[in-house]
């Protein structure tokens, strides 16, 4: 209700601000009506009036809906060569702070220092629907940048204001099921990015059944968009591969039988806040929601894709030498190159520890440029203060998961005794806290594995 109030404000400020603006208009003749979208932007930060500001800001954002592809890549040129950091004002308060520091001098260093888009880009958020309207802008942006690599400094503003406008304390968690608005139902479907729902019965067996939950965290700014949510299964054990929580015929779990909760399936819905953390421990949220409902739940666990690990898999093997990868191994991984290799069961047997063996080098030893893992999917729960528990070979044999990960899966085990400690390890030296069971694959021990906590 709060919301809806201050979007109905926002729109009457709006409309009358837009009068303003057509007087002001009309008072500067035919040339002023002419401008372009960008001298638009500049009549909004050169602007005082909270009204006309407002106004104005949808303007531009209902002008720049209308775009195609070529007139929205040159704002966004626009935008980055117009709209950077003023340097004579840079300058001169660099020189002021050099003739006499202050903290009044840094703080006039500081602000110079900001891109004029960013301010651009808070006016711009004024506007009815306007933080909406600016996470398809960074959408549109990100499509760009494909074969625009100038483009970046304007994605780099947009991740700085994005980080701060969608941190965990801004975040709602809901809970999804069969009485949730239908609008709202259809997007769960959309945006389901790890196991595809098939139609509505999928759906409302995953959010309806007795021992199926469903958590969608929301922003005030987008109250009818889910930015990421969450799909529970209530099971009596810890799974080792996805059909059976998937099957329609399998036997459901009364929940008050249920040990475990296990978070099958979690998506991220708007591809515009792309690379924006949501902040830690929002999992340990929908744990807690779930553990208050269930209370004999002891184990909180995920059952997760590696989305990232049949593409390094085969650079290890197309190398002359590897040290992830012995020669006995190397040959036994060979049959991977077969379509049909897991279908054979002798087969599968003779590549199980092999390439179980390949996973936990590739989890525990496998770094990225800043020194987190390779695979997105541990990076995630790893930050959230996860533990790796187990590796699961040949638990999702859909045809995308076959190419993604051989089939592979991965169990973050959540121990709330133990999150704040796994994520400071993690945040503070990249530690991935992992089991002993994933350990022991790894012959030799990696100073980047942390013990895990028993």
């Amino acid at each position: 209700m709060n919301t809806s109030f201050f979007g109905e404000l926002l729109q009457t400020i709006s409309e009358r601000g837009r009068a303003l603006v057509e007087r002001t208009r009309e008072r500067r003749g035919s040339a002023a009506q002419s401008d372009g979208l960008i001298e638009q932007c500049e009549a909004l930060l050169s602007g005082r009036g909270e009204a006309s500001g407002v106004a104005r800001a949808a303007e531009i954002l209902a002008e720049y809906a209308t775009l195609t592809t070529g007139p929205r890549i040159a704002f966004f040129e626009a935008l980055a060569s117009r709209f950077g950091v003023d340097r004579k004002r840079l300058s001169a308060a660099v020189t002021a702070w050099q003739s006499a520091p202050s903290d009044a001098a840094a703080s006039k260093v500081h602000r110079a220092s900001e891109p004029r888009r960013l301010e651009l880009f808070r006016r711009l958020n004024l506007a009815p629907g306007g933080t909406a309207a600016l996470v398809r802008m960074r959408e549109q942006l990100m499509d760009a940048m494909d074969h625009r690599d100038d483009l970046a400094v304007i994605d780099d503003d947009f991740l700085h204001l994005f980080s701060s406008w969608f941190n965990r304390g801004f975040l709602v968690l809901r809970s999804i099921d069969w009485s949730t608005p239908a609008n709202l139902l259809e997007k769960i479907i959309r945006y389901e990015a790890v196991h595809t729902i098939r139609d509505w019965n999928d759906l409302r067996a995953r959010v309806d059944s007795p021992d199926r939950r469903c958590y969608a965290f929301f922003h005030p700014a987008l109250a009818d968009e889910p930015l990421i949510f969450v799909e529970v299964a209530l099971t009596r054990g810890i799974p080792a591969a996805i059909e059976p929580i998937l099957s329609a015929k399998r036997e459901p779990v009364e929940p008050e039988r249920a040990t475990t909760a296990v978070f099958y399936s979690i998506s991220n819905c708007q591809r515009g806040l792309a690379g924006v953390s949501f902040g830690h421990f929002l999992i340990k949220q929908v744990v807690e929601e779930v553990s208050r409902e269930i209370l004999r739940l002891a184990t909180f666990i995920t059952l997760s894709p590696a989305p990232n690990f049949a593409e390094w898999l085969k650079r290890e093997r197309a190398k002359a030498e590897s040290i992830a990868l012995n020669a006995e191994d190397r040959a036994a991984l060979a049959v991977l190159d077969r379509p049909d290799w897991w279908r054979d069961e002798a087969t599968a047997e003779m590549v199980r520890e092999p390439l179980l063996r390949a996973a936990a080098w590739y989890y525990l030893r496998v770094h990225g440029a800043r020194g987190t893992p390779l695979d997105s999917v541990a990076r995630f729960h790893l930050g959230n203060g996860a533990r790796l528990e187990r590796l699961n070979f040949l638990a999702d044999t859909s045809e995308r998961a076959l190419q993604q990960s051989y089939g592979l899966m991965v169990n973050y085990l959540y121990d709330l005794e133990h999150i704040e400690q796994n994520h400071e390890a993690y945040a503070q030296q990249h530690a991935i806290v992992a089991s002993g069971a994933v350990t022991r694959l790894v012959r030799a021990p990696t100073r980047d594995v942390a013990p895990a906590a028993e």
